[in-house]
């Protein structure tokens, strides 16, 4: 008997570890228009978001101009006469196509490279 006391225990303690628990309480939500407008930018962080929404415009426009100026010119250099952007095959414009590609692949590229650096250094 010993072992199926045992037993019976054990799944006595494993069916109140699968009680559900009851939900923590709410926090007290903020009394007047102006306190929940604070609320609302404390909590969602707003000011941060639009910082990292403008900075990301301008990186944006930096990394465009980065492969308009410099790598694009490289590409037209290493294909010389040949009008890239200019490829069409039917009506498809494959030669815009392939330098938005590029463009992107180096966006992404920078991106991902501040993305690591910013976690190396504790910038979350």
């Amino acid at each position: 008997m010993d072992k199926e006391d045992e037993m019976l225990e054990e799944l006595r303690r494993i069916r109140t570890l699968l009680e559900p628990k009851p939900a923590p309480p709410s926090p007290p939500q903020p009394k007047g228009l102006r306190a929940e407008f604070i609320d609302f930018l404390s909590k969602y962080k707003v000011m941060g978001m639009a910082v990292a929404f403008i900075m990301g415009i301008y990186l944006g426009g930096l990394v465009q101009a980065l492969v308009g100026d410099f790598i694009m010119p490289i590409i037209q250099f290493v294909t010389p006469g040949i009008a890239w952007e200019a490829i069409q095959v039917g009506p498809f414009r494959v030669g815009h196509f392939v330098g938005t590609l590029i463009t992107f692949l180096i966006v992404a590229f920078v991106i991902f490279l501040i993305v690591k650096i910013t976690k190396k250094w504790g910038v979350e």
